[in-house]
């Protein structure tokens, strides 16, 4: 990485930095302009001063007699410069442009009548002496001092910081509200969930941020459309095969026993599961309409592992919560009989806990001994038709349907379902209830 200043990594930290630097500079540089136009013309002021008043003020002085000279000293005087009768101040030869150009004004304002010999006198104060001889030999001489910028007023700093405030929030204000739609439709993308209705991204402000909203919104219905369009021809197809399949199931039992007979029955009853399989994960997919209702958690648990319990299958209840939850019945056990029926058949027994979390949600894990999921295939677990045993047997493989179907049973009762591999081996699939 080269070494220096970087640029922010937000979009609106950049725009906020252009924007401000560069109204800056341009605030910057109007006033430097404004500066130099007063100074420039204080100059003019002046010497323009200088050009006029003193080639009269000398000539009136030259005529005078010289004991009269001295009562219009005061007068002739001004703010940048005085008269004084005689030879001043011990000074210095001064060599800077700024004397040149005062010389200059003033022998071309007396016509080049008298010689003039610039000098700086020495002090805090910049200050010249413009020493020159009359017509009668006195000598004369011009105290200069030569003013800069016309003085600053008092309050003009604090309107100058009170400018530059407002141009931090104009700055600030301008780039919230051309970041903002992007937030929006950044968070609307994340939570972008084609299988359940939330609200569409609003379509006001400006042209372009309607525009695009009402793209998104576009996009949005028709990837709600295209998957529900895939799961109704999954759907039709699964449903229709259903009556060929019991067709050539009734010939097959009509038929005599044979080995062929019995593969045949065997492999009608396979595709018989696998429509079924498929039917199902329709209606996951479009919901089966079933009310929420209230239920009973310890006695819910309890009847799920007392059924499998006397089936003979090693399934236990190892936590347990008192209290009611407010759920989809139905749909909850289908959920916990399907990661139940996983476990009993890749790890042999399966354990059901329940807690409640920080939150208050119900938290129930059902956890396994079994060979687990390796932990870079445990998201593209959950799609659907995916399998970890890549064989087409579907006793070791299955439809790769059921931990879809899993999932989109939660999303449908309002809960969220993670799976992750236990510490000393096996599986827990953790289901929370809001």
């Amino acid at each position: 990485m080269r070494s220096g200043l970087t640029w922010p990594s937000t979009l609106r930290s950049r725009i906020f930095l252009i924007l401000l630097i560069g109204l800056a500079f341009a605030y910057g540089l109007s006033f430097s302009v404004l500066y130099m136009e007063r100074y420039m013309s204080a100059k003019a002021v002046m010497l323009g001063t200088l050009e006029n008043d003193v080639a009269t003020s000398i000539a009136v002085l030259d005529r005078l007699p010289p004991g009269e000279r001295g009562d219009l000293l005061d007068r002739l005087s001004r703010g940048n410069y005085r008269f004084v009768l005689g030879p001043g101040l011990p000074g210095v030869p001064d060599t800077s442009s700024k004397g040149a150009e005062i010389s200059g004004k003033i022998e071309e304002a007396i016509g080049h009548r008298f010689p003039i010999r610039i000098e700086r006198i020495p002090g805090d104060v910049n200050r010249l002496q413009a020493h020159l001889t009359l017509s009668d030999g006195s000598p004369l001489t011009i105290d200069v001092t030569p003013k800069g910028v016309m003085p600053i007023a008092a309050w003009l700093p604090y309107v100058f910081v009170i400018q530059m405030a407002l141009l931090i929030l104009c700055t600030w204000f301008a780039v919230r509200q051309a970041i903002r739609p992007l937030g929006e439709l950044a968070a609307a993308a994340d939570s972008l969930d084609p299988n359940k209705d939330g609200p569409a991204l609003s379509e006001a402000g400006p042209r372009e941020v309607a525009h695009a909203a009402r793209a998104f919104n576009a996009m949005r219905e028709r990837i709600a459309h295209y998957l529900e369009e895939r799961v109704q021809i999954l759907a039709a197809i699964s449903h229709d095969l259903q009556t060929p399949i019991t067709r050539m199931r009734l010939r097959a039992d009509m038929a005599e026993d044979s080995p062929e007979k019995d593969k045949l029955v065997h492999d009608l009853a396979e595709i018989q599961r696998l429509v079924q399989d498929g039917i199902a994960y329709a209606r996951s997919a479009h919901g089966n309409g079933e009310k929420s209702a209230r239920i009973d958690l310890a006695s819910f648990i309890d009847s799920i592992a007392y059924d499998y319990q006397d089936t003979g299958k090693a399934v236990t209840v190892v936590g347990l919560v008192q209290g009611a939850a407010f759920t989809k019945p139905h749909a909850l056990r289908r959920i916990l009989s399907n990661f139940i029926d996983n476990a009993l058949k890749f790890a042999g027994a399966a354990e059901i806990g329940v807690e409640r979390s920080a939150e208050n949600d119900i938290v129930i894990t059902i956890m396994d001994r079994g060979p687990g999921i390796p932990d870079d295939m445990l998201e593209a677990a959950m799609q659907p038709f995916f399998r970890l045993e890549q064989s087409r047997n579907r006793e070791t493989g299955g439809t790769g349907l059921g931990l879809a179907i899993a999932q989109q049973l939660t999303a449908k009762i309002g809960g969220s379902l993670r799976l992750y591999n236990r510490a000393g081996g096996g599986l827990a699939a953790e289901i929370t209830i809001r």
